[in-house]
């Protein structure tokens, strides 16, 4: 059998991610393939900068854990197809040294959700979707 955790631990452990990270969070949205992991440089173009909201995440429940407030760029940054996202850290916004957090991108699916995945430079861009489950096994 594998470990499992009550719905509580489960909600306390996504609750602590947002506390980690801090108030602050920088997102970006690339094109290409993310590096094998976050400690590794960024690739890519940037497409989006988003400075997100202070309370970025909402309060974990039912041991998922949602975006919180708008996550929007009145003015997209570059052409191209976006493919992947990276989360840096209150600590470290916009360094690209220091990531928090990345994963994949697209239109009404993966992990991050965006109204349109095709971005064009100045259009607005709008996350519609992005939420982290810990589940059991």
């Amino acid at each position: 059998m594998a470990i499992q955790f009550r719905v509580d631990t489960r909600n306390a452990m996504l609750d602590a991610i947002e506390v980690e990270a801090g108030a602050s969070c920088c997102l970006e949205i690339r094109t290409g393939a993310a590096p094998a992991n976050c400690g590794l440089a960024s690739t890519g173009t940037i497409l989006v900068t988003i400075d997100l909201p202070a309370d970025w995440m909402a309060a974990a429940a039912a041991g998922a854990k949602a975006k919180s407030g708008a996550w929007q760029d009145a003015s997209a940054d570059a052409t191209g197809t976006a493919a992947h996202f990276r989360i840096y850290d209150s600590q470290a916004v916009k360094d690209e040294t220091t990531c928090f957090m990345q994963g994949t991108v697209d239109q009404g699916a993966g992990d991050l959700s965006l109204d349109d995945k095709t971005i064009v430079e100045t259009q607005l861009v709008t996350i519609t979707g992005f939420t982290i489950t810990a589940g059991n096994p």
